[in-house]
Protein backbone atom coordinates (compact mmCIF):
# COMPACT_ATOMS: atom_id res chain seq x y z
CA UNK A 1 0.00 0.00 0.00
CA UNK A 2 2.67 2.58 0.93
CA UNK A 3 4.40 1.97 -2.60
CA UNK A 4 1.61 2.83 -4.22
CA UNK A 5 0.81 5.36 -2.67
CA UNK A 6 4.61 7.18 -3.30
CA UNK A 7 3.70 6.71 -7.05
CA UNK A 8 0.93 9.15 -6.72
CA UNK A 9 2.89 12.31 -5.31
CA UNK A 10 4.64 13.02 -8.86
CA UNK A 11 1.02 13.28 -10.70
CA UNK A 12 -0.26 15.45 -8.34
CA UNK A 13 2.75 17.69 -8.15
CA UNK A 14 2.58 17.86 -11.81
CA UNK A 15 -0.96 18.53 -12.30
CA UNK A 16 -0.46 21.17 -9.94
CA UNK A 17 2.18 23.14 -11.48
CA UNK A 18 0.23 23.05 -14.80
CA UNK A 19 -2.47 24.67 -12.91
CA UNK A 20 -1.00 27.48 -11.92
CA UNK A 21 0.69 28.15 -15.60
CA UNK A 22 -3.21 28.02 -17.07
CA UNK A 23 -3.92 30.76 -14.52
CA UNK A 24 -0.94 33.10 -14.65
CA UNK A 25 -2.34 33.04 -18.66
CA UNK A 26 -5.53 33.61 -18.26
CA UNK A 27 -4.47 36.60 -15.47
CA UNK A 28 -5.27 35.60 -12.36
CA UNK A 29 -3.30 33.80 -9.75
CA UNK A 30 -4.40 32.99 -6.04
CA UNK A 31 -1.54 35.33 -4.88
CA UNK A 32 -3.65 38.42 -6.58
CA UNK A 33 -3.23 39.87 -9.72
CA UNK A 34 -0.80 39.53 -12.18
CA UNK A 35 0.45 42.70 -12.73
CA UNK A 36 0.98 43.11 -8.82
CA UNK A 37 2.87 39.57 -8.83
CA UNK A 38 5.38 40.61 -11.74
CA UNK A 39 6.52 43.77 -9.73
CA UNK A 40 7.66 41.45 -6.94
CA UNK A 41 9.75 40.53 -9.26
CA UNK A 42 13.55 41.82 -9.13
CA UNK A 43 13.84 42.04 -12.86
CA UNK A 44 10.38 44.14 -14.07
CA UNK A 45 10.31 47.80 -12.60
CA UNK A 46 7.46 49.32 -11.39
CA UNK A 47 6.00 52.49 -13.58
CA UNK A 48 7.69 55.86 -12.81
CA UNK A 49 5.26 58.54 -12.03
CA UNK A 50 4.50 61.62 -14.32
CA UNK A 51 6.64 64.85 -13.83
CA UNK A 52 4.66 67.49 -14.56
CA UNK A 53 5.57 69.99 -17.86
CA UNK A 54 6.80 73.51 -17.13
CA UNK A 55 5.18 76.50 -18.38
CA UNK A 56 6.87 78.20 -21.57
CA UNK A 57 9.18 81.22 -20.44
CA UNK A 58 6.99 83.98 -21.26
CA UNK A 59 9.89 86.88 -22.65
CA UNK A 60 8.41 90.38 -21.18
CA UNK A 61 10.81 92.65 -23.63
CA UNK A 62 14.04 93.03 -25.77
CA UNK A 63 16.48 95.23 -27.53
CA UNK A 64 18.86 95.03 -30.09
CA UNK A 65 21.69 97.54 -29.96
CA UNK A 66 23.52 96.95 -32.78
CA UNK A 67 23.19 93.49 -35.40
CA UNK A 68 25.48 91.25 -33.37
CA UNK A 69 24.08 92.46 -29.44
CA UNK A 70 20.72 92.42 -28.00
CA UNK A 71 18.67 90.91 -25.05
CA UNK A 72 15.89 89.39 -23.99
CA UNK A 73 14.13 90.09 -20.63
CA UNK A 74 12.17 87.25 -19.47
CA UNK A 75 10.73 87.00 -14.92
CA UNK A 76 13.39 85.21 -13.83
CA UNK A 77 16.72 86.89 -16.05
CA UNK A 78 17.62 88.05 -18.88
CA UNK A 79 19.53 86.03 -22.08
CA UNK A 80 21.89 87.69 -24.74
CA UNK A 81 23.43 87.24 -27.62
CA UNK A 82 26.19 88.60 -29.82
CA UNK A 83 25.26 87.28 -33.15
CA UNK A 84 22.40 88.43 -34.00
CA UNK A 85 19.45 85.83 -32.25
CA UNK A 86 21.67 82.63 -33.38
CA UNK A 87 22.29 81.91 -29.67
CA UNK A 88 21.30 83.55 -26.61
CA UNK A 89 23.36 82.85 -23.27
CA UNK A 90 22.34 83.73 -19.92
CA UNK A 91 22.99 87.29 -19.20
CA UNK A 92 23.96 89.12 -15.89
CA UNK A 93 20.42 91.50 -15.70
CA UNK A 94 21.96 94.98 -14.40
CA UNK A 95 23.81 95.17 -17.78
CA UNK A 96 22.22 94.00 -20.64
CA UNK A 97 19.07 95.76 -18.84
CA UNK A 98 22.06 99.01 -19.11
CA UNK A 99 22.35 98.70 -22.88
CA UNK A 100 18.77 100.16 -24.22
CA UNK A 101 19.81 102.35 -26.46
CA UNK A 102 20.54 101.78 -30.24
CA UNK A 103 24.35 102.11 -31.01
CA UNK A 104 24.91 105.35 -31.79
CA UNK A 105 27.41 105.33 -34.77
CA UNK A 106 24.89 102.75 -37.00
CA UNK A 107 22.24 105.20 -35.90
CA UNK A 108 24.00 108.40 -37.18
CA UNK A 109 24.98 105.94 -40.71
CA UNK A 110 21.27 105.65 -41.55
CA UNK A 111 20.57 109.06 -40.78
CA UNK A 112 23.05 110.02 -43.79
CA UNK A 113 20.28 108.06 -46.49
CA UNK A 114 16.57 108.53 -46.98
CA UNK A 115 14.43 106.07 -45.28
CA UNK A 116 16.25 105.93 -41.79
CA UNK A 117 14.12 103.92 -39.33
CA UNK A 118 12.52 104.60 -36.03
CA UNK A 119 14.66 101.79 -33.58
CA UNK A 120 11.15 101.20 -32.08
CA UNK A 121 7.78 100.99 -34.43
CA UNK A 122 4.82 100.00 -33.05
CA UNK A 123 3.86 96.47 -32.30
CA UNK A 124 2.25 94.50 -35.24
CA UNK A 125 1.93 90.71 -36.53
CA UNK A 126 4.61 88.78 -38.19
CA UNK A 127 4.05 86.59 -40.96
CA UNK A 128 5.71 83.79 -40.23
CA UNK A 129 5.24 80.38 -42.79
CA UNK A 130 2.16 81.97 -44.12
CA UNK A 131 0.25 82.28 -41.00
CA UNK A 132 -0.21 85.97 -39.27
CA UNK A 133 1.61 86.14 -35.61
CA UNK A 134 0.31 88.73 -33.02
CA UNK A 135 3.64 89.95 -31.51
CA UNK A 136 4.42 92.05 -28.19
CA UNK A 137 7.00 94.53 -29.46
CA UNK A 138 9.33 94.83 -32.94
CA UNK A 139 12.79 96.70 -33.62
CA UNK A 140 13.90 97.92 -37.42
CA UNK A 141 17.63 98.80 -37.02
CA UNK A 142 17.70 99.22 -40.84
CA UNK A 143 14.79 99.29 -43.86
CA UNK A 144 15.53 95.40 -43.85
CA UNK A 145 16.68 94.04 -40.73
CA UNK A 146 14.13 93.46 -37.91
CA UNK A 147 13.39 91.62 -34.90
CA UNK A 148 9.94 90.84 -33.12
CA UNK A 149 8.83 89.21 -29.95
CA UNK A 150 6.23 86.91 -30.28
CA UNK A 151 2.99 87.11 -28.19
CA UNK A 152 3.19 83.53 -27.42
CA UNK A 153 6.28 81.45 -26.40
CA UNK A 154 4.22 78.85 -27.77
CA UNK A 155 4.08 80.45 -31.24
CA UNK A 156 8.35 79.96 -31.90
CA UNK A 157 10.95 77.99 -30.91
CA UNK A 158 13.52 80.73 -30.61
CA UNK A 159 12.91 83.84 -28.75
CA UNK A 160 12.43 86.35 -31.14
CA UNK A 161 11.81 86.32 -35.32
CA UNK A 162 13.72 88.12 -37.73
CA UNK A 163 12.77 89.94 -40.86
CA UNK A 164 15.48 90.45 -43.67
CA UNK A 165 12.87 92.40 -46.51
CA UNK A 166 11.09 95.30 -44.09
CA UNK A 167 8.84 92.77 -42.38
CA UNK A 168 7.60 91.50 -45.70
CA UNK A 169 8.12 87.80 -44.13
CA UNK A 170 10.06 86.50 -40.94
CA UNK A 171 11.67 83.40 -40.06
CA UNK A 172 12.13 82.02 -36.23
CA UNK A 173 15.61 82.33 -35.49
CA UNK A 174 18.63 82.63 -37.22
CA UNK A 175 19.30 80.52 -40.89
CA UNK A 176 22.31 80.80 -43.66
CA UNK A 177 19.99 83.32 -45.65
CA UNK A 178 19.59 85.45 -42.41
CA UNK A 179 23.17 85.25 -41.65
CA UNK A 180 23.66 86.40 -45.34
CA UNK A 181 21.69 89.04 -45.37
CA UNK A 182 23.00 90.68 -42.32
CA UNK A 183 26.39 90.75 -43.72
CA UNK A 184 25.59 92.60 -46.52
CA UNK A 185 23.46 95.62 -44.46
CA UNK A 186 26.93 95.71 -42.25
CA UNK A 187 28.97 96.23 -45.63
CA UNK A 188 26.18 98.75 -46.50
CA UNK A 189 27.37 100.24 -43.40
CA UNK A 190 30.74 100.24 -44.07
CA UNK A 191 30.41 101.62 -47.56
CA UNK A 192 27.91 104.37 -46.08
CA UNK A 193 30.92 105.49 -43.57
CA UNK A 194 33.40 105.50 -46.66
CA UNK A 195 31.58 107.69 -48.76
CA UNK A 196 30.41 109.94 -45.68
CA UNK A 197 34.28 110.56 -44.65
CA UNK A 198 35.01 112.16 -48.02
CA UNK A 199 32.33 115.02 -47.45
CA UNK A 200 33.65 118.29 -45.56
CA UNK A 201 30.94 117.81 -42.27
CA UNK A 202 28.55 115.34 -41.67
CA UNK A 203 25.65 118.25 -42.50
CA UNK A 204 27.19 118.11 -46.15
CA UNK A 205 27.50 114.38 -46.61
CA UNK A 206 23.43 113.64 -45.12
CA UNK A 207 22.19 116.42 -47.79
CA UNK A 208 24.10 114.45 -50.54
CA UNK A 209 23.90 111.08 -49.79
CA UNK A 210 20.12 111.16 -48.80
CA UNK A 211 19.16 112.98 -52.20
CA UNK A 212 18.12 110.79 -55.09
CA UNK A 213 20.65 112.40 -57.89
CA UNK A 214 23.17 115.67 -56.48
CA UNK A 215 25.50 117.73 -58.80
CA UNK A 216 28.71 119.14 -56.92
CA UNK A 217 28.29 121.89 -57.72
CA UNK A 218 25.30 122.33 -59.68
CA UNK A 219 26.66 125.49 -61.32
CA UNK A 220 29.97 125.27 -63.49
CA UNK A 221 32.10 126.98 -66.43
CA UNK A 222 33.48 125.73 -69.71
CA UNK A 223 36.55 123.92 -68.51
CA UNK A 224 35.47 123.11 -64.92
CA UNK A 225 34.26 119.38 -63.92
CA UNK A 226 30.80 117.86 -62.24
CA UNK A 227 30.55 115.39 -60.19
CA UNK A 228 27.29 113.71 -60.10
CA UNK A 229 26.01 111.04 -57.53
CA UNK A 230 22.86 109.03 -58.17
CA UNK A 231 21.18 106.23 -55.79
CA UNK A 232 20.93 103.95 -58.52
CA UNK A 233 23.03 102.36 -60.99
CA UNK A 234 22.99 103.68 -64.46
CA UNK A 235 24.27 106.18 -67.35
CA UNK A 236 24.21 109.63 -68.22
CA UNK A 237 24.09 111.87 -72.25
CA UNK A 238 25.65 114.72 -71.95
CA UNK A 239 27.02 116.83 -74.86
CA UNK A 240 26.09 114.35 -77.01
CA UNK A 241 28.25 111.72 -74.61
CA UNK A 242 26.95 108.73 -72.26
CA UNK A 243 29.07 108.50 -69.07
CA UNK A 244 28.28 104.92 -67.00
CA UNK A 245 27.69 106.24 -63.41
CA UNK A 246 30.37 103.39 -61.27
CA UNK A 247 29.50 101.76 -57.74
CA UNK A 248 31.30 103.90 -54.88
CA UNK A 249 30.14 104.12 -51.10
CA UNK A 250 26.76 104.26 -50.68
CA UNK A 251 26.27 105.74 -54.04
CA UNK A 252 27.01 105.84 -57.99
CA UNK A 253 28.81 108.29 -59.68
CA UNK A 254 30.72 110.11 -62.72
CA UNK A 255 32.52 112.82 -63.91
CA UNK A 256 31.04 115.56 -65.88
CA UNK A 257 33.50 117.98 -67.90
CA UNK A 258 32.87 120.87 -69.10
CA UNK A 259 34.03 121.48 -72.48
CA UNK A 260 34.91 124.69 -73.29
CA UNK A 261 32.57 124.21 -76.07
CA UNK A 262 29.65 123.82 -73.76
CA UNK A 263 27.51 126.66 -73.74
CA UNK A 264 26.02 129.12 -70.78
CA UNK A 265 22.34 127.95 -69.92
CA UNK A 266 20.07 125.30 -67.67
CA UNK A 267 20.44 121.49 -68.24
CA UNK A 268 18.29 118.63 -66.71
CA UNK A 269 20.74 115.60 -65.22
CA UNK A 270 18.03 113.89 -63.49
CA UNK A 271 16.14 115.17 -61.28
CA UNK A 272 18.89 118.32 -60.94
CA UNK A 273 19.63 121.37 -63.24
CA UNK A 274 22.98 122.02 -64.01
CA UNK A 275 23.70 125.80 -64.56
CA UNK A 276 26.63 126.56 -66.66
CA UNK A 277 27.89 130.20 -66.48
CA UNK A 278 29.62 132.06 -69.18
CA UNK A 279 33.30 132.31 -68.86
CA UNK A 280 35.74 134.78 -70.30
CA UNK A 281 39.89 133.17 -71.31
CA UNK A 282 42.96 135.46 -71.63
CA UNK A 283 45.10 135.73 -74.71
CA UNK A 284 48.94 134.63 -74.92
CA UNK A 285 51.42 135.28 -77.67
CA UNK A 286 54.28 132.87 -78.01
CA UNK A 287 57.42 133.57 -79.54
CA UNK A 288 59.56 130.08 -80.90
CA UNK A 289 61.94 129.63 -83.23
CA UNK A 290 61.42 127.90 -86.52
CA UNK A 291 62.48 124.73 -85.91
CA UNK A 292 60.32 124.23 -82.49
CA UNK A 293 57.74 125.64 -85.14
CA UNK A 294 58.13 122.68 -87.42
CA UNK A 295 58.04 120.49 -84.39
CA UNK A 296 54.01 120.64 -84.63
CA UNK A 297 54.53 119.90 -88.29
CA UNK A 298 55.55 115.93 -87.48
CA UNK A 299 52.13 114.50 -87.53
CA UNK A 300 53.10 111.34 -87.87
CA UNK A 301 54.97 111.16 -84.66
CA UNK A 302 52.26 113.13 -82.97
CA UNK A 303 49.54 110.53 -83.90
CA UNK A 304 51.85 107.76 -83.00
CA UNK A 305 52.21 108.99 -79.41
CA UNK A 306 48.19 110.49 -79.20
CA UNK A 307 48.10 106.63 -79.79
CA UNK A 308 49.87 105.75 -76.52
CA UNK A 309 48.24 108.64 -75.07
CA UNK A 310 44.78 107.17 -75.56
CA UNK A 311 45.12 103.76 -75.00
CA UNK A 312 46.67 104.60 -71.42
CA UNK A 313 43.99 106.87 -70.62
CA UNK A 314 41.13 104.28 -71.64
CA UNK A 315 41.49 102.53 -68.61
CA UNK A 316 40.76 103.85 -65.21
CA UNK A 317 40.15 102.35 -61.76
CA UNK A 318 36.24 101.60 -60.65
CA UNK A 319 36.75 103.62 -57.72
CA UNK A 320 38.14 106.75 -56.05
CA UNK A 321 41.79 106.21 -55.27
CA UNK A 322 42.78 109.41 -54.13
CA UNK A 323 42.79 109.88 -49.63
CA UNK A 324 42.89 113.05 -49.30
CA UNK A 325 42.93 117.05 -50.72
CA UNK A 326 44.72 117.25 -54.29
CA UNK A 327 48.02 119.06 -53.50
CA UNK A 328 49.91 121.30 -56.60
CA UNK A 329 53.26 119.31 -58.10
CA UNK A 330 55.09 121.90 -57.44
CA UNK A 331 55.47 125.53 -56.16
CA UNK A 332 56.52 127.40 -59.67
CA UNK A 333 55.91 130.37 -61.32
CA UNK A 334 52.75 130.25 -63.25
CA UNK A 335 53.94 131.21 -66.07
CA UNK A 336 50.78 130.51 -68.20
CA UNK A 337 47.35 129.74 -66.49
CA UNK A 338 44.31 127.10 -67.75
CA UNK A 339 41.91 128.16 -70.64
CA UNK A 340 44.66 130.52 -71.95
CA UNK A 341 43.99 131.41 -76.05
CA UNK A 342 47.61 130.83 -77.41
CA UNK A 343 49.16 132.28 -80.64
CA UNK A 344 52.40 130.95 -81.43
CA UNK A 345 54.81 133.92 -83.69
CA UNK A 346 51.38 135.29 -84.54
CA UNK A 347 49.36 132.32 -85.69
CA UNK A 348 46.29 130.71 -83.18
CA UNK A 349 47.40 127.61 -82.29
CA UNK A 350 45.19 126.60 -79.10
CA UNK A 351 43.65 126.54 -76.25
CA UNK A 352 45.89 126.08 -73.43
CA UNK A 353 43.97 123.75 -71.64
CA UNK A 354 46.33 123.11 -68.81
CA UNK A 355 48.82 125.31 -66.09
CA UNK A 356 52.79 125.81 -66.58
CA UNK A 357 54.47 126.40 -63.51
CA UNK A 358 58.39 127.58 -64.21
CA UNK A 359 60.70 126.09 -61.82
CA UNK A 360 64.39 125.50 -61.92
CA UNK A 361 65.01 122.36 -64.18
CA UNK A 362 65.51 119.51 -61.69
CA UNK A 363 62.95 120.43 -58.86
CA UNK A 364 61.31 117.06 -57.55
CA UNK A 365 57.47 116.89 -58.87
CA UNK A 366 54.74 115.57 -56.65
CA UNK A 367 52.03 113.18 -57.29
CA UNK A 368 49.12 115.43 -56.72
CA UNK A 369 47.33 113.08 -54.62
CA UNK A 370 47.41 108.80 -54.55
CA UNK A 371 47.29 106.65 -57.77
CA UNK A 372 48.22 104.40 -60.65
CA UNK A 373 50.89 105.09 -63.12
CA UNK A 374 49.46 105.13 -66.36
CA UNK A 375 51.67 105.93 -68.16
CA UNK A 376 55.85 107.43 -67.74
CA UNK A 377 57.34 107.75 -71.11
CA UNK A 378 59.01 109.91 -73.58
CA UNK A 379 57.05 111.61 -75.97
CA UNK A 380 57.53 113.64 -79.05
CA UNK A 381 55.59 117.11 -77.99
CA UNK A 382 55.54 116.43 -74.52
CA UNK A 383 59.18 115.34 -74.15
CA UNK A 384 58.81 112.70 -70.58
CA UNK A 385 55.59 112.65 -69.72
CA UNK A 386 53.50 110.99 -66.78
CA UNK A 387 50.11 110.20 -66.60
CA UNK A 388 48.51 109.35 -63.35
CA UNK A 389 44.77 107.08 -62.45
CA UNK A 390 43.16 108.58 -59.54
CA UNK A 391 40.02 106.46 -61.07
CA UNK A 392 36.88 106.47 -62.43
CA UNK A 393 38.08 108.07 -65.29
CA UNK A 394 40.14 110.98 -63.68
CA UNK A 395 43.89 111.41 -64.73
CA UNK A 396 46.40 113.92 -63.93
CA UNK A 397 49.16 114.77 -66.31
CA UNK A 398 52.84 115.76 -66.38
CA UNK A 399 55.13 117.07 -69.26
CA UNK A 400 58.23 118.01 -70.38
CA UNK A 401 60.49 116.36 -67.55
CA UNK A 402 64.05 115.72 -67.29
CA UNK A 403 63.79 112.93 -65.57
CA UNK A 404 61.17 109.98 -64.47
CA UNK A 405 61.22 108.58 -61.39
CA UNK A 406 58.06 106.03 -61.49
CA UNK A 407 57.33 103.41 -64.60
CA UNK A 408 53.80 102.63 -66.02
CA UNK A 409 52.29 100.26 -63.29
CA UNK A 410 53.48 101.40 -60.04
CA UNK A 411 51.29 102.56 -57.48
CA UNK A 412 51.96 106.02 -56.02
CA UNK A 413 50.87 108.00 -53.18
CA UNK A 414 50.21 111.82 -52.53
CA UNK A 415 53.39 113.79 -52.51
CA UNK A 416 55.19 111.08 -53.68
CA UNK A 417 58.30 112.13 -55.85
CA UNK A 418 57.84 111.14 -59.40
CA UNK A 419 60.17 113.08 -61.84
CA UNK A 420 62.08 116.31 -62.46
CA UNK A 421 60.84 119.68 -63.73
CA UNK A 422 62.91 119.71 -66.98
CA UNK A 423 62.39 121.29 -70.24
CA UNK A 424 62.10 118.34 -72.74
CA UNK A 425 59.85 118.18 -76.11
CA UNK A 426 58.13 121.55 -77.33
CA UNK A 427 59.35 123.54 -74.41
CA UNK A 428 60.71 127.45 -74.00
CA UNK A 429 62.01 126.82 -70.92
CA UNK A 430 62.46 124.40 -67.20
CA UNK A 431 59.00 124.46 -66.36
CA UNK A 432 55.87 121.71 -65.35
CA UNK A 433 52.75 121.51 -67.88
CA UNK A 434 50.14 120.09 -65.61
CA UNK A 435 46.30 119.52 -66.12
CA UNK A 436 43.59 116.61 -65.07
CA UNK A 437 41.65 115.07 -67.40
CA UNK A 438 38.05 113.80 -66.72
CA UNK A 439 36.76 111.13 -69.57
CA UNK A 440 39.40 112.09 -71.85
CA UNK A 441 38.41 116.11 -71.70
CA UNK A 442 40.94 118.69 -69.87
CA UNK A 443 39.52 120.06 -66.82
CA UNK A 444 41.24 123.18 -65.00
CA UNK A 445 43.36 122.15 -62.37
CA UNK A 446 42.39 124.95 -59.91
CA UNK A 447 39.41 122.96 -59.15
CA UNK A 448 41.25 120.52 -57.20
CA UNK A 449 43.95 122.42 -55.16
CA UNK A 450 43.63 121.54 -51.52
CA UNK A 451 40.47 119.53 -51.55
CA UNK A 452 38.38 117.36 -53.86
CA UNK A 453 35.72 116.74 -56.21
CA UNK A 454 33.73 115.39 -52.97
CA UNK A 455 34.34 119.11 -51.40
CA UNK A 456 33.04 121.06 -54.49
CA UNK A 457 29.49 121.95 -52.69
CA UNK A 458 28.40 125.17 -52.99
CA UNK A 459 27.83 127.07 -49.88
CA UNK A 460 24.21 127.77 -49.24
CA UNK A 461 22.47 131.23 -49.74
CA UNK A 462 21.21 132.80 -47.02
CA UNK A 463 17.74 133.69 -47.92
CA UNK A 464 17.59 137.44 -47.01
CA UNK A 465 15.29 138.44 -44.07
CA UNK A 466 12.14 140.29 -44.25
Amino acid sequence: MKSKKRRQWPLLVGACVLAACVVIVIGKSPFGPVSSWMAAGKDVPAAATPVPTPPPREALEFRMVDLDHGWVKYADGIAATEDGGGMWQPAAGEVAAAETAVDGTLAELLSLEAGSVSSTPAPLTATLGGAALPVKQTQFLTPRIGWALPASSKDAKNPLLITVDGGQSWVDGMTAEVKEAILKEKDHLQQLAKERDLYATKEAAKGIMSAKWKLVPESAAPGDAVLVRHDEPGTITWLNKTYTLQPYGAGYFTYLPISMSAKPGKYPIGDQTLTIVAKKFETQYLKVTSEMESMKQDTARINADQKKIDLARSKSEPEFLFSGPFVKPIEGILTTPYGYTRYVNGKYDSAHMAVDLAAKEGTPIKATNDGIVALAESLYLTGNSIYLDHGMGLFSQYAHLSELRVKTGDRVKQGDIIGLVGTTGFSTGPHLHFTFWAHNVQVNPDLFWNTTPFRWVQPTQAKPKG
